[in-house]
């Protein structure tokens, strides 16, 4: 079992705001288990963006020994395929995290958040709305000007279920018919504005089919699949603070079994990269890049397609840390740390990719000694490789200067240098072809 101690040690190595806020609510019994969750889209592969997110999630589960949850909020059929499914879980793995059991879907949850919607409607509290998307969005107002009522606010409960339950059975169109909260018009925060829950959607979805014709928004389906799980902390980036009062009131208004709170942290922002997964959609759909694992995509298959290891990543996210307050981290922090973790993996090859033609012409013909090389200089026990060395041999182009300045330590005409592994040569004679070109020399 672990205890409160023995959590608070765990995560000293790395604080944040967070870790403090969970740390706090396990010493005050708050809480006895922290849950946290990762909540992907399932409409496009992840990026390093989302690896902060996933690094912290599953970070602190680890850390205080409560668990961590992927749910995919996949609430937007038209935009969400089985392929995005099946990589985000490949992405998460191959990080290095894992969910276990716990491996949920908003869509498990639908049957639940249709009859929630039901008694918000009979509680008066949500109603059926005719407008047109663009009639609601002018109606909603400005941060200076309340919005204004939808001449449909007031119809009765009656009628509300019967339109509501005629949306679910599939009679109307796409976009005939919205499902909004009856909260505030006048409300500061536009959120609070009668949101949107519900909206028709005829469209194959990759888990329930056509069964569903109506599918509950983003803002309705996350907080109540967070209380469905008994999510403890539910940590979202800064752009979701203001519907943090939205996230509260629906938990406050519905039957939920247990009520998570909201934090949020500041997203990944990263120099001369493109971290919109619209615009990196676009770079696939239109054919500018070979796929979502083309290597020069920042994705998380990018990144692993273009070798980069998961410790590295792992790493990064550790050094640039969480904080409340946005900000933009140097691309070279990250290339840092790639080199830094290949530095101290990778075994050492040596490969000519301009080789240049060297005749040793006092080793006999025929014959082929192996010499032994190391594979780590600084780790003897990634042990020795055998590679071979003869009378002909190829190197770099750039490793021999035919009239070379002063301190040019490589070869050149005359000089003498040691192979790495081997001998000392001395080259005594150059030979070039027609061109003028250097093919080849005698050493």
């Amino acid at each position: 079992m672990t205890t409160t101690t023995d959590t608070a040690a765990t995560a000293e190595a790395g604080r944040d705001f967070i870790r403090d806020i969970v740390q706090a609510d396990l010493d005050s019994g708050r809480h006895k288990t922290v849950v946290t969750r990762f909540p992907p889209e399932p409409n496009g592969y992840l990026h390093i963006g989302h690896a902060k997110s996933i690094g912290l999630n599953f970070g602190i589960a680890k850390d205080f020994g409560g668990r961590c949850n992927l749910r995919f909020d996949d609430t937007n059929p038209t935009k969400e395929e089985q392929e995005y499914i099946d990589s985000i879980q490949a992405d998460v793995r191959w990080l290095g995290y894992d969910w276990g059991d716990n491996l949920f879907y908003a869509s498990d949850y639908f049957e639940r958040l249709y009859e929630w919607a039901e008694g918000l409607i009979k509680a008066g509290l949500a109603y059926v709305d005719d407008q047109s998307q663009e009639e609601i969005r002018l109606a909603r107002g400005t941060l200076t000007e309340p919005g204004k009522n939808s001449p449909f606010r007031d119809r009765t409960v009656e009628e509300n279920l019967d339109l509501f339950r005629r949306m679910k059975a599939g009679e109307f169109p796409n976009g005939a018919r919205v499902l909004r909260a009856k909260i505030d018009m006048a409300a500061g925060n536009i959120n609070l504005r009668d949101p949107v829950l519900y909206r028709i959607l005829h469209a194959h979805h990759p888990r329930t089919g056509d069964t569903w014709k109506i599918y509950p928004s983003y803002d309705y389906a996350h907080g109540q699949s967070d209380a469905i799980e008994g999510v403890t902390h539910s940590i979202c980036t800064l752009e979701f603070e203001d519907h943090r009062p939205l996230y509260e009131w629906l938990l406050d208004k519905l039957p939920v079994p247990s009520h998570p709170h909201q934090y949020e942290f500041a997203r990944l922002n990263l120099t001369s990269t493109l971290l919109s997964k619209r615009v990196l959609t676009r770079l696939v759909q239109d054919g500018h890049v070979a796929g979502w694992n083309d290597p020069r995509m920042p994705t998380i298959a990018g990144l692993k397609r273009r070798g980069v290891p998961p410790a590295a990543v792992r790493e990064f996210i550790k050094r640039i840390g969480i904080a409340k307050a946005n900000s933009i981290v140097d691309v070279g922090m990250l290339e840092f740390c790639i080199r830094e973790e290949l530095n101290r993996t990778a075994l050492r090859r040596m490969a000519v990719l301009r080789p240049l033609k060297v005749v040793i012409e006092n080793y006999p013909e025929g014959q082929v000694e192996e010499l032994e090389a190391i594979n780590h200089p600084d780790d003897p026990s990634a042990g020795t490789r055998k590679i071979a060395f003869g009378r002909e041999l190829y190197i770099e182009q750039d490793d021999f200067m035919e009239n070379p300045p002063k301190k040019f330590f490589r070869l050149s005409p005359g000089t003498e240098v040691r192979l790495r592994y081997a001998y000392f040569i001395k080259c005594r004679e150059v030979i070039k072809n027609a061109a003028g070109e250097i093919v080849e020399l005698r050493c």
